[in-house]
């Protein structure tokens, strides 16, 4: 996977924004309604089925949230939406279907269903939590995060949570997919979604995705 010329993406310098961490199409978001979320319209997952972590669900309890899918013809690498530290990883395996729109419509609770890995972080200034949630998907799963020394797959079965203490500055690379796939970005209730999120809607890296109080 091809690494991106830094110039190619422009990061807002804006300290109160909280930025796009990958190139996406915009799909559901909002704020969830105390634990439940969208996929799609009509149809609702919850925080417990995704991140299977009773601690990650009470912090994100009427989080705002954006879904950001990955095309397979999109630049595969996720970077750092603000200056924060990553503390947890948790690795969740699971199956590899398709997440495109079909997709979403006709399965129930599609992203509980697959291979996942639950970010934590904190951020640098103010200790907000925001917490990255890669989906992967299409046939073959792997996420690949660079401030772990294992490839996260299906094979891959060591610990489920892996404590981490990597530093992070905004737009940093911090992993990539093999594939097409979704990132879903949690923050706290107070941050503001941006403008420019709006369904189906594409945006790029660096770009301002939410706005912090």
């Amino acid at each position: 996977m091809r690494d991106l010329k830094k110039e190619r993406r422009p990061i807002s310098s804006d300290t109160n924004i909280l930025v796009s961490p990958c190139d996406a199409i915009i799909g559901a978001f909002g704020t969830a309604a105390n634990t439940t979320l969208h996929q799609i319209k009509g149809f609702p997952y919850t925080l417990d089925d995704l991140l299977c972590d009773r601690a990650a669900v009470e912090t994100h309890r009427n989080a705002r949230y954006v879904t950001l899918r990955l095309t397979s013809s999109m630049y595969h690498r996720f970077h750092a939406p603000h200056d924060c530290r990553v503390e947890q990883v948790t690795y969740i395996s699971g199956d590899t279907w398709n997440v495109n729109p079909i997709a979403l419509r006709r399965i129930e609770r599609l992203f509980c269903k697959n291979e996942r890995a639950v970010v934590k972080t904190t951020l640098s200034a103010g200790g907000q939590a925001v917490t990255l949630v890669p989906v992967a998907a299409i046939l073959v799963a792997s996420i690949r995060l660079h401030f772990l020394d294992v490839l996260l797959s299906l094979k891959y079965r060591g610990p489920n949570v892996i404590a981490c203490n990597a530093h992070f500055k905004k737009g940093d690379e911090m992993g990539w997919f093999e594939h097409g796939s979704t990132i879903i970005v949690f923050a706290p209730e107070d941050f503001l979604l941006c403008d420019n999120v709006k369904e189906g809607a594409t945006i790029r890296m660096g770009e301002p995705l939410m706005r912090l109080p």
